[in-house]
C-alpha cells in the first residue's frame, strides 16, 4: 500500500498538468465523475457576475451587439475547434446534444442522396442517440440498422446513407476507431456522424484530419461548461453549402432581421443555428474554456492513459479477487478516459464510496464508472479511490 502511495506522490510531482488543478473549485473529495459533469473553474462565477450585472443588468438589449452576444455561437465554436481537431468556421454552439444529433442525422441522409435508405446506428449507443435516429428515420423514410461498431464495415452497403457512432462508449469507456470507421463509411458512399460527448477534452479527435462529415458533442463533461451547458454541431466545410438543416430557425437565416416569410440559409457554420442563443449558459461555457489556454490535448491524453493504467493497477492490488472486473479495454488504442468495473451490488457499493468521499457513478445494473479528467484529477486521487473501493468490497 505504501508503495502505491509513494508512486502516486512521485507521479503527481512529475505531472506537467498538476498546476491546472488550482484552476478549479474542488475539495477533499476524490471527484471521478467529470465524465458526467465537469468541475467548476474558479473564475467562472466572477465572469457570470459581470454578465448578469453589467451586460444584462446595465446594457440590456445593447449587449447583443456591444457584448458580442449575437456572435457567441460561432465564436465559442472556434474555441472548441482545436480541442477536436477542426479548423475555424466549422462548429456552432447551441441547443442540446439530442437536438444536434437530430440535425446531423437528417442532414446526413439528405447529403447522401437518393437510393440510400439505411442509417447504421451503434447498437450500444447512448439511448437518446438511438431514440433520435429512430425518429429521424421515420420522418425521412429511412430504416435504422443497429450494429456493433466493430461490425460496421461488414454492414455497410449501397443503401447506407449515414453511420451514427459514439467515439467512446458511455458505459464501458471503449474508444472506437474513428479514422477507420469513417474511412469505411466513405468507401461505401455513406457519411459518418460522430458523437464526441465522451472524448472531446479527453483525447485527440482529429475531425478534419480523418475526414469526418458531421459531429456533435456536449460541453458539460470534460469541457467543464456547467450543468446543461449548450452542445455543439460540427459540419465539415466541404458540406456546408449543401447542409440542409431540418430545423431552419430565424437565427440561421441569411438575413435574420429581415423577418421574411421565405427561408434563405446563411453561409458557413451559422446554418447550424436554430433559435435565440441561450446566452447565460453559453457565456459560462466560454469562460470555462479559458482553462484550456496553452494546454495540448496530446498532453491530456498521455496523462489520462497514465492515470487509468495506475488506477487499474491499484484496483488489482487492493480489491479482493473476483469482486470487481474491468469492462474497459486494457489496450490504450481502445480506451477512453474512464474505467468501468462490473461489480455485484454496484448500487450499494457506489453509495458507500460516495459517503466515504469517492464520487463516481453507477450504470445499472452492475457497472461502477470512474471518469478521469486529467486537468484536475491526480495520481493520489486514483490511489485513494482504488484503496477505498478495496476496503468497501472487503467489508
Amino acid at each position: 500500500m505504501s508503495d502505491f502511495r509513494e508512486r502516486a506522490e512521485a507521479l503527481d510531482t512529475a505531472d506537467e498538468l498538476a498546476a491546472l488543478r488550482e484552476l478549479f473549485t474542488l475539495d477533499d473529495t476524490v471527484y471521478l465523475d467529470g465524465n458526467s459533469l465537469g468541475a467548476l473553474p474558479r473564475h467562472v462565477p466572477a465572469r457570470m457576475q459581470d454578465v448578469l450585472t453589467r451586460e444584462w443588468g446595465a446594457l440590456r438589449i445593447r449587449s447583443w451587439d456591444e457584448s458580442g452576444w449575437w456572435t457567441a455561437p460561432e465564436r465559442i465554436g472556434d474555441r472548441i475547434a482545436p480541442l477536436v481537431g477542426a479548423a475555424p468556421g466549422q462548429i456552432v454552439v447551441g441547443d442540446s446534444t439530442s437536438v444536434n444529433v437530430f440535425k446531423a442525422v437528417v442532414a446526413a441522409t439528405r447529403l447522401a442522396g437518393d437510393g440510400r435508405d439505411e442509417i447504421l446506428v451503434d447498437a450500444t449507443t447512448f439511448p437518446t442517440d438511438g431514440y433520435i435516429a429512430g425518429s429521424a428515420a421515420r420522418m425521412t423514410g429511412h430504416r435504422v440498422v443497429p450494429v456493433a461498431p466493430s461490425d460496421v464495415p461488414a454492414a455497410l452497403g449501397p443503401r447506407t446513407a449515414a453511420v451514427l457512432l459514439n467515439h467512446v462508449d458511455y458505459r464501458t469507456g471503449r474508444l472506437h476507431d474513428l479514422p477507420g470507421l469513417t474511412a469505411a463509411a466513405h468507401a461505401a458512399g455513406a457519411l459518418a456522424v460522430w458523437d464526441l460527448c465522451h472524448s472531446a477534452g479527453a483525447l485527440p479527435v482529429g475531425l478534419d484530419a480523418h475526414g469526418v462529415d458531421l459531429a456533435v458533442g456536449c460541453t458539460y463533461k470534460y469541457l467543464n461548461g456547467g450543468p446543461g451547458s449548450p452542445a455543439y454541431l460540427y459540419v465539415a466545410e466541404r458540406h456546408q453549402e449543401a447542409f440542409d438543416s431540418p430545423l431552419p430557425g430565424w437565427t440561421s437565416h441569411a438575413d435574420p432581421f429581415a423577418m421574411t416569410t421565405g427561408y434563405a440559409p446563411a453561409e458557413g457554420s451559422v446554418r447550424g443555428r436554430v433559435g435565440t442563443p441561450d446566452i447565460l449558459s453559453m457565456l459560462a461555457l466560454e469562460s470555462a474554456l479559458d482553462v484550456w489556454d496553452g494546454v495540448a490535448v496530446e498532453a491530456v491524453r498521455a496523462k489520462s492513459l497514465a492515470l487509468t493504467d495506475f488506477f487499474l493497477e491499484c484496483v488489482a492490488a487492493y480489491v479482493p479477487e473476483g469482486r470487481a472486473t474491468s469492462v474497459t479495454p486494457g489496450s490504450h488504442a481502445e480506451r477512453g478516459s474512464q474505467v468501468s468495473l462490473r461489480c455485484d451490488g454496484a448500487g450499494d457499493v457506489m453509495r458507500v464510496l460516495i459517503e466515504r468521499g469517492v464520487v463516481g457513478d453507477l450504470r445499472r445494473p452492475d457497472i461502477l464508472r470512474f471518469g478521469f479528467t486529467p486537468l484536475y484529477v491526480g495520481f493520489a486521487d486514483a490511489e485513494r479511490a482504488a484503496r477505498i473501493l478495496g476496503e468497501v468490497l472487503a467489508a
